[in-house]
């Protein structure tokens, strides 16, 4: 009798649970057009979105998701059923499909101040960064290092131009996989010379571009040893793989490693100081940048650009593939900006993408974790609010002044008789020109492996991909 009490009791649970779920979603369900559109009533707002995304969608127990305190709390409430988010774009909400790199800037003020609640000194700022940087190296599975190829570097003939010297390089990082670049060098070295990487980002013509030739050869005026490089599975990288691989969580891995071995090779060089080795990049450059300068504790001068938020973290693999943002519980690039503190670092941004709110929001972050060390002099911000997402002119006249600065260095030969910084005597080479492996890559090793499935293999065998 007592077992069939209980079977009963089971069963009218199991129905009247039925009976309630079937009501309430009777009751409570409407389409996603009609509540956005609710909203936006509501909140006098404007809301975009793809009619793709939203017209056959339904929402259970819609109005029960609205909170009338606050439209941000509305709109994450009913779109997270969905797996979508929203951002602001020209005043309007603009929903999207849920991105784990990128929030919004509410999101990031309170992350920040949740952030800054975790550390009020010195001490308990060293113990984070201990926490940190550790993981970093972990998550992109780069400790241990994989060990060297036993190959040397390739070297191209040395072109001569007005005042430095472009030779193209390439490097086996990883066996059978190669990273390609140019190096920029002063006419007339004497002495040491200071050292800069130039990681790249997804600008149009990669390293070949006008900018980035004018921004390295202007370094190599100045007396610097300059480095740039494909990104992977982009320019020269393409004779070993498709491009559709540069959007592997591996990419992320790959580029790290390649920063850190043509540093390993630069700094083998007799006239290279390595007392003064700096790292400038924009856009996906600027979170190698960041990444780099937070993990390698050669680098002495940082200068992320375009980059630097505290609610988008890249929107690319290969700046976010492996999980370094997961580190210590949850990170962001303001904070990764500020492990480099106290060295140098000034961070360039502008008003018409994601580091919009650096004056207002992140640079304070980071300048008071300088302060910690009472060293808020080394640090700057140069925003530029008319402008863009580039490593435009004006961006590269604030990373000269401030490497000629640091670095102890003359930057007046670079200016005209206006006392301007003047590009105009850099020669633009052709990209076949910049080329490590030959114009037609008739000079790719025989070693050098090629496609997706030979290149998960490899990175099997150093466990990068597992």
């Amino acid at each position: 009798m007592r077992k069939l009490t209980t079977i009963l009791l089971f069963q009218l649970i199991i129905i009247s649970s039925a009976l309630f779920a079937q009501t309430a979603d009777d009751s409570y369900a409407r389409p996603l057009k009609d509540v956005l559109a609710d909203i936006e009533l509501q909140f006098n707002i404007k809301i975009k979105y793809d009619n793709k995304m939203i017209d056959d969608k339904v929402l259970n127990y819609a109005d029960w998701r609205i909170k009338p305190w606050s439209v941000e709390e509305s709109l994450y409430a009913v779109l997270a059923p969905f797996d979508y988010t929203f951002v602001m774009d020209n005043d309007k909400y603009k929903i999207k499909s849920f991105e784990y790199a990128r929030t919004n800037v509410a999101q990031g003020e309170k992350f920040l101040a949740y952030l800054e609640s975790q550390y009020n000194d010195k001490a308990s700022w060293e113990k984070r960064k201990t926490e940190l940087t550790p993981c970093f190296r972990e998550a992109l599975r780069l400790s241990p290092l994989p060990e060297k190829p036993d190959s040397k570097v390739i070297l191209t003939a040395k072109r001569k131009y007005n005042g430095y010297t472009v030779e193209n390089f390439a490097i086996e990082t990883l066996p059978g996989i190669y990273v390609c670049g140019s190096i920029y060098k002063p006419s007339k070295i004497k002495g040491k010379c200071p050292v800069i990487l130039n990681p790249n980002g997804h600008f149009g013509l990669g390293r070949y571009r006008e900018d980035q030739q004018k921004r390295c050869a202007m370094q190599a005026r100045m007396g610097i040893i300059s480095a740039s490089w494909d990104i992977f599975a982009w320019g020269e990288s393409l004779l070993q793989f498709d491009g559709t691989l540069h959007r592997l969580s591996a990419a992320h891995s790959i580029q790290t490693l390649n920063a850190i071995r043509i540093l390993d090779y630069l700094l083998t060089l007799k006239e290279s100081d390595s007392s003064r080795v700096g790292i400038t990049g924009g856009s996906g450059g600027g979170s190698m940048t960041m990444m780099m300068s937070a993990i390698d504790d050669r680098i002495s001068l940082s200068i992320p650009v375009v980059m630097l938020a505290s609610h988008f973290n890249g929107g690319c693999p290969c700046e976010n593939g492996m999980p370094t943002h997961l580190c210590g519980n949850r990170t962001n690039n303001a904070e990764v900006a500020a492990i480099f503190a106290p060295k140098p670092q000034l961070i360039i941004s502008d008003g018409k993408d994601w580091s919009s709110s650096v004056p207002a929001l992140e640079y304070p972050f980071i300048k008071r974790i300088y302060g910690f060390y009472g060293a808020t002099d080394n640090v700057k911000n140069v925003h530029l609010p008319e402008e863009g997402h580039d490593y435009g002119f004006s961006k590269r006249i604030a990373a000269y002044d401030f490497i000629a600065e640091k670095f102890g260095l003359n930057a007046e030969m670079l200016k005209n008789k206006e006392g301007q910084y003047d590009e105009s005597t850099i020669t633009i080479e052709k990209e076949w020109q910049m080329y490590a492996f030959g114009k037609n890559g008739e000079n790719l090793p025989l070693n050098a492996i090629k496609g997706k499935e030979a290149l998960m293999n490899v990175l099997r065998q150093v466990g990068i991909e597992k």
